[in-house]
C-alpha cells in the first residue's frame, strides 16, 4: 500500500481516538498531497484537529474545519426551527445519519455535514414543503425518488425522506423498511419526534452504507463512521439481533467483513497486516471518496448482469427512471418515446465523457473476463 495511504489511516485513527500523531512522522508527510485525499473523502476538519495537536497549522484545512463548526452549528439551529413547526403541525419525524453520528465524534465539527437528512411523515410531503419554503428553502426536488431536496443559500442542504429507500433500490432493503414506523421509539421529550434504537440505527447506517458500496462505492468517512459508532456504542448492542437484521437484509457478510476492518484499521495509527480480501476492501474504500466513481457503478453493474442486459437498460430505461430523468415524460407518459431519443441525444451532446467512461469500464470488464477464461484453462 502507498504510504500516502498509510499516513492518509494514522492520521485519521488519532483524529477519532483523540491521541496525537508523531511529530517526526507528520514532518515528512506530503500535507498537500493530504490534503487532497481529505477533501476527496470530506475529512478535512478531522485532518485540521489532529495535525494541530502535532503542532502544525495549515490555513485550507483550519478554513475546512471552521466551516464544517459552523455548517454543524447551522443545521442543528435549522433543524430545531423546523422540527418545531413540524411539532405544532403534527407531523413525525426522526434525524438520520449524520445528524446523528456527528454528536459521537470526539470534536464539534470533526465530522462534516454536506447537509441534513430527516425522515418524515409521507402522507405530509405538501405540508412539509410549504414549512420548507416558509423557512426560506428552495424545493429543488419534490416527489420524484424517496427524499425531497431543498437548499437555502449559502450553504444549508436538507434530504427530508419520505422513505428510507425506495422501489429502484436493493429490493431486500426497500422490503425491509417499507413499514419502518413499526420499528421507531418515540421521543419522550417532545411530541412527534422518533428515533431507532441504537442497534436497529446501526442497522440503518449499514444498509444505507451498503447501497452505496455496492454501486459507485463509497468513501474512508463511511469506513470511520461504523468505527467511530462500534467504539462509542459496541459494548451496549445487541449483535446476535443486529446480525439477525442483516440477514434479513442480505449483507450480513458486509456487515461482519466492513466492521471488522474498521476496528482493525483505525484502532491503532500504526496499519496492522491485513489478509488479502481486507486490504482489497480497504482500497476500495480508500479509491471511491466520498460518493462514489462511475467506474466502480459501471462495474458492479457488469457483476449483475450482462454486457447486453446493460446495454439494453440504459438505451431503453423502464418508465420510472425516465419520469423522474424528462420532465416531460412525467406530465405524459405516452412521451416515453420521444423522451428515449431526447435522452440518447442528451448524453451524446453532453455527457460525451460519461460515455467514454461506460465504454472503456465495458472494454476493460472483457479484457478481465478474457484473462479469467485463459486462466481457468
Amino acid at each position: 500500500m502507498k504510504e500516502i495511504y498509510k499516513d492518509f489511516i494514522c492520521l485519521l485513527s488519532c483524529a477519532v481516538n483523540g491521541t496525537q500523531p508523531d511529530k517526526a512522522r507528520v514532518q515528512n508527510m506530503d500535507l498537500e498531497q493530504l490534503y487532497r485525499l481529505a477533501k476527496y473523502h470530506s475529512v478535512r476538519a478531522a485532518f485540521c484537529i489532529v495535525l494541530e495537536r502535532a503542532g502544525v497549522h495549515n490555513k485550507s484545512l483550519f478554513e475546512a474545519y471552521m466551516k464544517s463548526v459552523r455548517k454543524n452549528i447551522y443545521l442543528d439551529a435549522e433543524l430545531a426551527a423546523i422540527t418545531s413547526d413540524f411539532e405544532h403541525q403534527g407531523i413525525w419525524y426522526m434525524p438520520l445519519k449524520g445528524s446523528v453520528l456527528k454528536d459521537l465524534y470526539p470534536e464539534t465539527g470533526m465530522r462534516e455535514m454536506a447537509d441534513c437528512d430527516v425522515l418524515f411523515d409521507a402522507q405530509k410531503q405538501y405540508q412539509v414543503m410549504d414549512i420548507m419554503i416558509a423557512h426560506g428553502y428552495s424545493a429543488e426536488i419534490v416527489g420524484k425518488s424517496n427524499h425531497d431536496v431543498y437548499k437555502k443559500p449559502p450553504v444549508l442542504n436538507f434530504e427530508l425522506h419520505s422513505a428510507l429507500f425506495g422501489s429502484s433500490h436493493a429490493e431486500p432493503l426497500f422490503r425491509y423498511y417499507a413499514d419502518v414506523k413499526r420499528r421507531l421509539i418515540k421521543n419522550k421529550d417532545n411530541r412527534c419526534g422518533y428515533h431507532f434504537s441504537d442497534e436497529d440505527f446501526y442497522v440503518y447506517i449499514t444498509a444505507h452504507e451498503w447501497k452505496h458500496y455496492s454501486g459507485g462505492g463509497t468513501g474512508m468517512r463511511s469506513l470511520l463512521d461504523c468505527y467511530v459508532y462500534c467504539k462509542a456504542k459496541g459494548g451496549q448492542l445487541d449483535w446476535n439481533y443486529i446480525s439477525e437484521q442483516c440477514r434479513q437484509l442480505e449483507i450480513a457478510d458486509f456487515e461482519r467483513k466492513r466492521r471488522r476492518l474498521a476496528v482493525k484499521v483505525f484502532s491503532s495509527e500504526t496499519l496492522p497486516r491485513l489478509t488479502e480480501s481486507e486490504a482489497e476492501m480497504l482500497m476500495y474504500y480508500l479509491t471511491a471518496g466520498t460518493y462514489g466513481t462511475v467506474e466502480n457503478s459501471i462495474k458492479n453493474k457488469l457483476r449483475k448482469q450482462s454486457k447486453a442486459s446493460y446495454i439494453l437498460h440504459n438505451l431503453f430505461p423502464n418508465v420510472d427512471y425516465m419520469r423522474k430523468s424528462v420532465s416531460f415524460v412525467e406530465r405524459c407518459q405516452l412521451l416515453y418515446p420521444v423522451g428515449i431519443v431526447y435522452r440518447w441525444g442528451r448524453i451524446l451532446i453532453m455527457r460525451r465523457k460519461l460515455l467514454k467512461k461506460i465504454i472503456k469500464v465495458m472494454k476493460q470488464n472483457d479484457n478481465r473476463k478474457i484473462q479469467d477464461r485463459r486462466k481457468g484453462h
